[in-house]
């Protein structure tokens, strides 16, 4: 009997699994092979370099400098997006009206809802073309705008200048990512007993205390999971960053390349897939490891109610 127990279920699982072996696993384990290859791409010719190409990447300082402008990117971007997207969820959710605390968000919190969540139902390539407009420093909204205020002086070249190209993607990135995880966070807050926070009321918790001492360690699990997303999307930012700033090399003098651009260059531009496969099995293996690292510091005793 047991023995047919285990055969029905293999018999599920076999198709799935061969699907995922496909179309996951066979995937990387070609761009594995390949990236130990010197591939041009367009030929049959497959030389088999062994760890040439990691070698040369570890001693490539176009590929380290673009890692750095990651780094940076996961550094601000996640921490900033979840800080306001926390902050305007607990406003719009559980902040409460007229002093009660977890009772609901502030007034027109559901008009508030769809505003922030609208930057994330426009396609990222869209939201390039009109920040890149935006920051035209002849005729972009932002330079017009502080010059109708008088503050003509902090008109700057957004894009052109190497100090501000970098921060001004990370406002956009910020900007795109915002509504989806203040959405996130507003679900995970609405499934918080209301008890809870009537008994931290009765105990004399304000809105601070009772945000950082319990809706806080009650959603971490959320919070944890999308801090790694982020760290994804931002380990990546080819789309928004191809679209603004098309400049081979990555934007003024390089200040904007990131691991994503060198990739791309690498394989359609200098036509050395094998490298290219390289770069994408390093970028990764920098995904996991960023996985890892966050699930394992971020760690905390689960709180049940």
């Amino acid at each position: 009997m047991r023995y047919g127990k285990y055969r029905f279920i293999a018999g599920f699982l076999a198709v799935p699994l061969a699907l995922y072996i496909v179309f996951v696993v066979s995937p990387y384990a070609q761009a594995f092979y390949i990236s130990m290859t010197d591939w041009r791409g367009f030929s049959g010719q497959q030389n088999f370099i062994g760890f040439g190409n990691y070698i040369e990447l570890a001693t490539d300082g176009r590929f380290w400098r673009a890692m750095g402008h990651n780094g940076l990117l996961l550094l601000v971007v996640p921490l900033v997006t979840i800080v306001f997207a926390l902050f305007l969820a607990a406003v719009t959710t559980v902040a409460g009206r007229q002093g009660a605390v977890g009772r609901g968000g502030v007034r027109g919190s559901r008009f508030y809802q769809v505003v922030f969540f609208f930057p994330q139902v426009v396609p990222v390539v869209i939201a390039g073309v009109l920040f890149g407009f935006f920051f035209n420093p002849d005729a972009g909204l932002l330079n017009g705008l502080l010059r109708v205020l008088g503050l003509g002086w902090l008109t700057r070249p957004w894009l052109g200048d190497p100090a501000l190209a970098l921060p001004s993607v990370m406002a956009v990135l910020i900007w795109g990512a915002v509504g989806f995880y203040y959405v996130l966070f507003s679900s995970a807050m609405k499934s918080v007993p209301p008890d809870v926070f009537e008994a931290a009321v009765l105990d004399g918790a304000g809105r601070l205390r009772t945000f950082w001492s319990i809706t806080l360690p009650m959603i971490w699990d959320s919070v944890q999971v999308s801090y790694i997303y982020l760290g994804i999307m931002v380990l990546d930012g080819f789309a928004l960053l191809q679209v603004m700033l098309p400049v081979p090399g990555g934007g003024p003098d390089g200040s904007t390349a990131v691991v994503s651009q060198y990739l791309y260059e690498s394989a359609f531009i200098n036509g050395r897939f094998g490298y290219a496969s390289a770069i994408g099995v390093a970028l990764c293996l920098v995904t996991l490891l960023l996985a890892v690292a966050v699930l394992r510091l971020t760690r905390r005793q689960q709180t049940e109610y």
